[in-house]
């Protein structure tokens, strides 16, 4: 009896540490998640050392085959209902869309940035004088300060200017004088041409799993020549608020949305990388 009344005690025990396990896992599928800051790419706004909180439920969770994703393959990505959208000027963590190279559009499901909404699907956007604007759209996007200090002259930029998306000389986009760029919107069709082409073939060939081939002004996929194109993903364009020292989407081009983790909305801590002391002062910011 005595023994009896052991086991008993252990496998209530053990279907309760289950049970836990099972409820954390399931919240932070659907629910939110804690990320940490590792870079000053949205200073000042985020801070290294600062743990926000992600709420997923705005575009919904995510599932996905976490074996494929340990050994690096593709794989599909499903997501739970969501209860609302992201906008512009939202902070957003998403997975690195370009970890092979800035034309290979590839899920890094263990490597994640965060960054501003800049454009959202169906946005034109473009950069005049180192601002963002969007088509059509009066309310400022991106981080005022930052923008201004481009405008005024500020030339000191980390990145090479020669790595601007698409990365064409011809096009001759620069830091302050980038686009238009239409950011698509799924279900959008678009005309195929050799500029097209330049601004939206990765993303075509991620979505296809194909290739897509530019012979003259005429576009192939894989062999079988395609006029147009209807997306089949939502995409977003994101930039860091420390514009001059952030790598985004001017360098290597737009975020799918089944990349994107959630919506950063508060700091639950943060601590001074070099002190190790607690940063009391950003304790529940809102973001």
């Amino acid at each position: 009896m005595h023994f009896q009344a052991i086991l008993d005690s252990f496998v209530k025990v053990w279907f309760c540490v289950c049970g836990v396990y099972a409820l954390h896992y399931f919240l932070l599928v659907t629910s939110g998640a804690s990320f940490d800051v590792p870079s000053g790419s949205m200073l000042p706004t985020l801070q290294v050392g600062d743990y926000m909180l992600v709420n997923k439920w705005v575009m919904g969770g995510r599932i996905f085959d976490l074996r494929k994703a340990a050994r690096r393959e593709q794989f599909p990505i499903y997501r739970l209902p969501g209860f609302s959208h992201l906008r512009r000027n939202d902070i957003m963590v998403f997975n690195a869309p370009y970890p092979q190279g800035t034309d290979s559009l590839f899920i890094d499901p263990f490597l994640y940035y965060v960054k501003r909404c800049i454009a959202v699907p169906g946005d034109t956007l473009e950069i005049r004088n180192g601002q963002y604007r969007i088509w059509g759209v009066d309310e400022p996007v991106g981080y005022r300060p930052a923008q201004k200090r481009m405008t005024h002259g500020n030339r000191s930029f980390s990145f090479s200017q020669d790595r601007v998306f698409p990365h064409d000389s011809i096009l001759g986009w620069t830091l302050l004088d980038f686009g238009p760029l239409p950011v698509p919107a799924k279900g959008q069709v678009v005309q195929m041409d050799s500029t097209r082409w330049k601004l939206y073939h990765s993303m075509i060939a991620w979505e296809q799993k194909k290739r897509v081939i530019r012979k003259g002004n005429d576009i192939f996929l894989n062999d079988s020549l395609i006029e147009s194109y209807k997306f089949q993903e939502n995409y977003y364009f994101a930039g860091g608020d420390n514009m001059e020292s952030s790598s985004d989407s001017r360098y290597w081009g737009l975020v799918p949305e089944p990349f994107i983790a959630g919506k950063a909305v508060r700091l639950w801590k943060s601590v001074n990388p070099y002190t190790g002391k607690m940063r009391w002062d950003r304790f529940w910011k809102k973001l």
